[in-house]
C-alpha cells in the first residue's frame, strides 16, 4: 500500500496508473486533486514529463499520455483523444472533411492534418507530429454524424453523405475541386441516395449541393445523385459558379445542377 501511495504522489506515477487502466488523457484540475499539489508544482512536473515525451499538451491544462509505441511520433493518433479534447473545450464536434473521408475508406491521399468541425472558432493545435485543425460551422447539430469506435472509446464522425457535402463546402481546405472530385470518386460507393438528400436538407446553402451533384456526375456517380437532383429542382436554384470568384459569362452550363462550369476539374486516377 505504501508503494502505491508513493507512485500516485508523483505525476509520473499517476500517469502510469492512468495508462494501466486504459486511460490516456487527464486535465489540470484532475491532476491537482489527485496529487494534492500546487499549480506551480504541477506545471514543473508537466514540463519534466513533456521533455521525456511521456505526455504532450495540445491545449493548456489538457494532457495526453504517450505510450512507448508512440514515443517517436510524440503522441498517439488524434482519434485516441479528440472526444476528450472537445469535451474539455466544451464544444460539440464531429471529425469531418478528408479525415472523415479516410475513415469511410476514401483515402486517395492520407490527410496531412486531422480535420474537426465545431460551432465556434478554435485555434489549430499540435500533438506530436499530428496537426489538428478546426472548422467552424453554423447549425452543427443538423449535420448527420455517427459514433465510430476508437482505441480508447468513441468519436463523432460525419456520415459519408454529410462528408461529401462538407468536402465541397470547405473545398479549399480539402485540396480544391480536383482533389475533392478524386475523393468523391472513392467515397461514392458508400453514399446512399436517400441519405444524401437528407444531408442536403440539413445544409443551409444550395450551392454546396449543386457543386457536389456536378462533381458526382463528373466521377461517374450520376445515378447516386438522381434523388438529389429531383430535390434540388424543387428548390428552384439559381445558376452558381463551379469555382467561386471566377467569371461566368463564357462558361458552359450544367443544366441538371444549374452550375456554370468555369473550371475544368481533372480527377486523379
Amino acid at each position: 500500500m505504501k508503494r502505491e501511495h508513493k507512485s500516485r504522489s508523483s505525476l509520473a506515477g499517476f500517469v502510469d496508473a492512468l495508462q494501466g487502466s486504459g486511460r490516456y488523457v487527464l486535465t489540470r484540475p484532475e491532476a491537482i486533486e489527485a496529487l494534492g499539489v500546487s499549480d506551480e508544482a504541477l506545471q514543473a512536473a508537466v514540463r519534466r514529463l513533456a521533455a521525456k515525451r511521456r505526455i504532450v499538451v495540445p491545449r493548456r491544462g489538457f494532457f495526453v499520455i504517450v505510450p512507448v509505441e508512440y514515443r517517436s511520433a510524440g503522441a498517439p493518433p488524434p482519434d485516441w483523444f479528440i472526444d476528450d479534447l472537445m469535451k474539455f473545450e466544451c464544444q460539440p464536434y464531429y471529425v469531418g472533411l478528408l479525415s472523415a473521408a479516410a475513415l469511410h475508406g476514401a483515402a486517395h491521399q492520407q490527410p496531412q492534418e486531422f480535420q474537426v468541425v465545431t460551432n465556434a472558432p478554435l485555434r489549430p493545435t499540435r500533438a506530436g507530429r499530428a496537426r489538428i485543425r478546426f472548422f467552424t460551422k453554423r447549425h452543427l447539430e443538423r449535420t448527420p454524424a455517427i459514433q465510430v469506435k476508437t482505441e480508447t472509446g468513441f468519436m463523432r464522425v460525419s456520415t459519408p453523405e454529410a462528408t461529401a457535402i462538407d468536402l465541397v463546402r470547405y473545398a479549399r481546405s480539402a485540396g480544391h475541386l480536383a482533389n475533392v472530385a478524386t475523393v468523391l470518386g472513392e467515397l461514392a460507393e458508400k453514399l446512399d441516395p436517400g441519405r444524401l438528400v437528407e444531408a442536403a436538407r440539413a445544409d443551409v446553402e444550395l450551392s454546396h449541393v449543386q457543386r457536389l451533384g456536378h462533381l458526382l456526375d463528373l466521377v461517374g456517380a450520376a445515378s447516386i445523385g438522381e434523388p438529389l437532383a429531383a430535390w434540388l429542382e424543387a428548390q428552384r436554384p439559381r445558376v452558381i459558379a463551379l469555382r467561386p470568384g471566377r467569371a461566368l459569362k463564357t462558361a458552359a452550363r450544367d443544366s441538371r445542377w444549374h452550375v456554370a462550369i468555369n473550371e475544368q476539374v481533372e480527377v486523379d486516377s
